[in-house]
């Protein structure tokens, strides 16, 4: 790929991170900027992305952090003035953990933004991360060609959002898109989802409800960085104006299967117990409002217990189709994100859920 210049708004959280990384490492790009409203993180799998951060031999940084709020225009932004590549990553997403408003007020004036930027600087190619969640949530398997019914408002936003980024693609059919929905993402940083399941299985308190045979679409951050990298080229061999893919392992690991390989990577005792779904759901709602009243952060939550039983079994049709061989199994991706992040495995400073395993606003 010749790639001099790229701008990954959203770039300073987890996912960013690691395209960044990916892209110094495995292609001939010149200089990322990371757009985000947050500096990077001082943790500990970032600190190889810090040195390129640093001024050497007279030459400017490959990496530069720019302060930015995709939320407004991009006018005054110290972008750059051309871009080769353009990754768009910066959404309100965590649910819960925000208004139903909030979505719609971020991610769609954003995608609107970072596309008349891309206009702006001449940027003929944007990846842009969607989500499974326009899907919605059934047993039944799905895939790039299945009909959208978003249940959520972070759903509805992102699907809205496609549709702007495909418009700017329209415009012009020298353009090209990558819309990637990848499942939940784990690894280095997540301090999410999975992050919360891994937390859960070491200090012992994880149960099922019911729910071991519940599919669970997800992909291994490091993966995903492969899939973007294959996409681009996949895309400049064939000439398609817009790819559009599902990212997640394939088949969708079920929750008992993301337990196993968690455990057996990581040596931890397995789970026996199985509580009835309504006892846990129901039993959340007094531990949240109480957690609420005192101004305790917790995870207990009804939505992310209904969550936990609820299938997301979207399959990668059109990944499989490109002929992508994934990297990693899911033990693989636990031993090596081990191995990568040992502070997230710190029962008494790692995940810290206050953070985020998507890229921000």
């Amino acid at each position: 790929m010749n790639l001099r210049t790229c701008v990954i708004f959203g770039g300073t959280g987890c996912i960013g991170t690691h395209i960044a990384k990916h892209l110094l490492e495995h292609t001939q790009v010149e200089r990322i900027y990371l757009a985000d409203i947050r500096p990077l993180r001082d943790e500990g799998y970032v600190k190889p992305l810090l040195r390129w951060t640093e001024q050497t031999g007279g030459t400017q940084p490959r990496v530069m952090y720019v302060e930015c709020d995709v939320r407004l225009p991009l006018d005054g932004v110290p972008l750059p003035q051309q871009a080769d590549l353009i990754v768009n990553l910066a959404a309100v997403h965590r649910e819960p953990g925000h208004e139903p408003n909030e979505y719609y007020e971020t991610n769609l004036p954003g995608a609107e933004h970072i596309c008349a930027y891309a206009t702006h600087a001449g940027c003929l190619r944007i990846v842009f991360t969607s989500s499974i969640s326009p899907y919605g949530s059934s047993d039944a398997a799905r895939n790039e060609d299945s009909l959208t019914i978003p249940e959520t408002a972070y759903g509805g936003s992102k699907l809205v959002a496609e549709k702007i980024h495909a418009a700017w693609q329209h415009a012009d059919p020298n353009r090209r898109l990558i819309v990637l929905r990848p499942g939940v993402v784990f690894g280095p940083g997540e301090h999410a989802n999975v992050a919360r399941l891994v937390r859960s299985l070491e200090r012992g308190y994880f149960v099922y409800m019911g729910n071991r045979s519940t599919r669970k679409a997800g992909v291994y951050v490091k993966e995903l960085c492969h899939v973007v990298q294959f996409a681009i080229e996949h895309q400049e061999r064939t000439g398609e104006p817009i790819l559009l893919w599902n990212v997640s392992m394939d088949p969708p690991p079920t929750l008992e299967e993301f337990v196993n390989a968690i455990c057996s990577s990581m040596k931890y005792r397995q789970p026996r117990w199985s509580v009835p779904r309504n006892l846990l759901v129901g039993a959340s709602y007094p531990v949240a409002g109480i957690a609420q009243l005192f101004g305790i952060h917790t995870s207990v939550n009804p939505v992310r217990m209904r969550k936990l039983s609820q299938s997301t079994f979207i399959e990668p049709k059109r990944l499989r189709d490109a002929g992508y061989c994934f990297r990693y199994t899911l033990e693989q991706a636990m031993t090596d994100w081990k191995q990568d992040a040992p502070e997230d495995f710190d029962l008494h400073g790692g995940m810290n859920n206050n953070s985020t395993h998507k890229a921000r606003s």
